[in-house]
């Protein structure tokens, strides 16, 4: 895991900065994503792999989780056309690895998000038309500790890669590009080895060319999900 989160950001790390601003240009406000990677998602996780040797040492425990839920898209700008493609709610489904310490947790998380289009510009979309990605994304969680409590706020970010696949009747495009998230939620704690998380996560990418199309590419993500103490 400790490979994966260094590869991961030394492609953000490394990068051509100017190249950078071409592939994030969704914007948030008038931000753009590069700017919030840049100033918040970065220094979270250039934090979180920087840690990982004193992890290691430390008294931390590895664990197993699964999560999912319901995938709220937002509507993508298509070829500089606002909210030309709308989407219906869709889902989402995540495994990950990781270590947790009683302040922090990281790790490495496997991701498919799917959602099929509702319209297409002012037309409905055609019958099976979808948005899927598979994510791979190092994330690091800041955790709560409330004394005598079996609840735990979090904080959380991570950075890794989208890979964008559009589909309609006929036709299959793909494209690979940069991803970030972040999100907040509260874990309760079964028992000795058993925790139920619920969360929010925002996610979001580079601008996704898929064929002659260029999507935005983001969502709104309700996440409940179930971590297992190795």
């Amino acid at each position: 895991m400790t490979l994966f989160l260094s590869y991961i950001f030394y492609i953000i790390t490394f990068q051509n900065q100017s190249k950078a601003d071409n592939i994030f240009l969704f914007p948030i406000n008038g931000i753009s994503t590069f700017t919030v990677m840049k100033k918040i998602v970065l220094p979270f996780l250039a934090a979180a792999c920087f840690s990982m040797p004193m992890l290691a040492h430390a008294s931390s425990n590895p664990y197993i989780s699964v999560s999912g839920g319901p995938g709220l898209m937002t509507n993508s700008t298509v070829n500089n056309a606002s909210d030309w493609a709308k989407y219906k709610t869709g889902y989402l489904i995540n495994a990950a690895v990781g270590l947790k310490t009683d302040y922090a947790r990281l790790e490495a998380e496997v991701g498919y998000h799917n959602n099929d289009l509702d319209r297409w510009g002012p037309a409905p979309a055609n019958s099976g038309a979808s948005i899927s990605m598979w994510t791979f994304m190092a994330n690091g969680y800041l955790d709560y500790t409330i004394k005598d409590s079996d609840i735990t706020p979090y904080l959380m970010a991570g950075l890794g890669l989208a890979a964008v696949e559009g589909n309609d009747t006929f036709t299959t495009k793909n494209d690979s590009v940069l991803a970030w998230q972040v999100g907040a939620g509260v874990g309760f704690k079964a028992s000795d080895k058993v925790s139920i998380d619920l969360g929010y996560r925002y996610f979001a990418a580079g601008d996704a060319k898929l064929d002659a199309d260029i999507f935005s590419i983001s969502s709104h993500n309700i996440i409940a999900g179930i971590r297992y103490a190795l």
